[in-house]
């Protein structure tokens, strides 16, 4: 029903290859328990009787996901349809500010989406947290640009949820990387739904996160850490990295350095982003080197990981998805001269901008909601607990 939109019993049971009889008890019971609705009849042209519309609920389960940035906190609840349902955003510096208020304040946003959200009938099934850094096992690992070393992010941003929330029922919390949760919203609400499974995505903030999807699936690599573009080297005399390495790609076309050799404050924010596009439709020359010298670092080491993997096209997302103009002239020219396969000249709209609907925040409410589809009766079942 989800993937098709909507169906009917006969629909659905000639789909999946099981009884009518065993169709309506499953549908019944999806019905029961808020995943589905009815929509009045339909008819196939054929004899018989007209068959009930079945659709994936407006109400009932949703899905709540978090992106936890380097100057901003958002928070999405996504239905089971996929539809953005209530977005909220707060803008403020958390760098070197205590992981445990910085959890509290996404928390304080997140029951104000939750109430919200019951506004509308929404039930959240859970939550997923994204974060820019390294995610393990309910843990942060490293997230340089925060300053965070081995933050127990899921039990601590649980305990501020409980907290504001302490009548209700604790919901399951989980984390990724913030670029792994954009490229599955890419993925589920993007490109992927335009047939493109197999593609690098890459999102521009403060620092560079990337993710690889293939074939319809995320890569994470053996310890979940895949991805992480940013951190790819382009010249090792080159200036200090607050991963602590020398001359990593966000040092040449992360947001900071992006502003800093634009000649723009490099701690501005979004408004300094704001001001670097105003200045490059201008056609200021120092705003226009400083991003087509990003570009051109993009796009050498962008060419390396697609001779490694092979995608179908390389997305760009956060302040590359508003630069793209500018940006991608000198980013897919390093592509053309040295992606080897020569594939990249051929095929043409390899590059492309992200979707608006691939955000991180959003991907993080989807990881619910595919949750949710997946085993609607294990939901069903904490629900009642």
């Amino acid at each position: 029903m989800h993937d098709a939109g909507e169906a009917t019993r006969a629909g659905i049971a000639t789909h999946v290859g099981l009884t009518r009889a065993a169709v309506s008890s499953l549908v019944e019971q999806l019905l029961e328990h808020g995943f589905v609705s009815e929509w009045g009849k339909t008819s196939s042209g054929q004899a018989g009787r007209p068959g009930t519309v079945l659709k994936v609920a407006r109400s009932g389960p949703a899905g709540l996901g978090v992106e936890i940035n380097i100057d901003y906190v958002t928070v999405c609840v996504v239905d089971l349809a996929g539809t953005d349902r209530v977005r909220l955003v707060e803008h403020f510096d958390n760098r070197g500010v205590q992981p445990s208020e910085v959890l509290a304040r996404a928390a304080r946003l997140a029951a104000r989406a939750i109430g919200s959200a019951a506004e509308q009938d929404l039930v959240p099934a859970g939550v997923h947290v994204a974060l820019p850094g390294l995610v393990t096992g309910g843990t942060v690992r490293q997230a340089p640009n925060l300053g965070w070393q081995r933050v127990a992010v899921e039990g601590l941003f649980a305990q501020a949820l409980l907290a504001l929330r302490p009548a209700h029922r604790p919901l399951p919390v989980s984390s990724d990387n913030e670029a792994n949760a954009a490229a599955l919203a890419e993925l589920w609400f993007g490109a992927g739904t335009e047939g493109v499974r197999s593609f690098l995505y890459l999102t521009g903030e403060i620092g560079i996160g990337g993710a690889l999807v293939l074939g319809g699936e995320l890569l994470r690599g053996a310890h979940g850490f895949a991805g992480e573009i940013g951190h790819m080297v382009v010249d090792p005399d080159g200036p200090l990295c607050r991963c602590g390495a020398r001359g990593c790609l966000e040092q040449y076309a992360g947001q900071a350095a992006l502003l800093t050799a634009a000649g723009i404050d490099a701690d501005a924010g979004v408004q300094g982003v704001a001001e670097l596009e105003r200045r490059a439709r201008r056609g200021d020359p120092v705003a226009l080197s400083a991003i087509e010298r990003a570009g051109q670092r993009l796009g050498v080491v962008l060419s390396g990981a697609v001779n490694l993997f092979d995608p179908d096209a390389v997305m760009l997302g956060g302040v590359y998805r508003e630069l793209m103009d500018w940006l991608a002239p000198a980013v897919d020219r390093e592509l053309a001269l040295r992606v080897v396969s020569g594939l990249w000249s051929e095929d043409g709209k390899r590059l492309r901008a992200s979707s608006s609907l691939g955000d991180a925040a959003r991907g993080a409410a989807g990881v619910i909601v595919r949750e949710v589809l997946a085993d609607p009766a294990a939901c069903a079942e904490r629900e009642q607990g």
